[in-house]
């Protein structure tokens, strides 16, 4: 069996894995930092991390998952995830959140020591003085974090 190996990986290369794989997202605008993990040489998962998207959130000591994407190699999105909050931990960071669709279970964060917090948001970014069309799903969302 293959080990899989946490590296670094730039914004451009986790968006071009995202849009390759990411069965409802595209790629993001600006991260603080992103991480890979490869397999054989090859990456099979990448986790993006940036600002809370939620300004009420953004308190200077939390920080987001603003993508997280796999090929479905197992156990790469909890080794991300558990990446994600050592590397938050480690700059100071208190909190680190993520979100997913009401219908994900969630199993990933369980496994990497997530606590599921609620319900939260949904609805549409499109507004009447700032049209926009909506590409991404629009429920509401589960909320996620892994604090200090």
């Amino acid at each position: 069996m293959s080990k899989l190996i946490l590296q670094p990986i730039t914004l451009a290369e986790a968006n071009e894995f995202i849009r390759q794989h990411h069965r409802h997202h595209g790629k993001v605008q600006g991260h603080r930092f992103s991480i890979a993990v490869g397999k054989d040489g090859i990456v099979v998962g990448v986790v993006v991390v940036g600002n809370p998207v939620a300004r009420q959130l953004n308190d200077g000591w939390t920080a987001e998952v603003t993508r997280l994407c796999t090929d479905d190699t197992k156990h790469v999105a909890s080794k991300l995830y558990a990446a994600a909050w050592r590397a938050c931990r480690a700059m100071g960071y208190k909190r680190l959140i993520t979100y997913t669709l009401k219908s994900e279970p969630g199993t990933s964060l369980v496994a990497a020591g997530w606590k599921y917090i609620g319900l939260a948001g949904g609805g549409t970014w499109n507004r009447k003085g700032r049209p926009r069309v909506d590409k991404h799903p629009i429920g509401q969302k589960k909320l996620w974090e892994s604090a200090a």
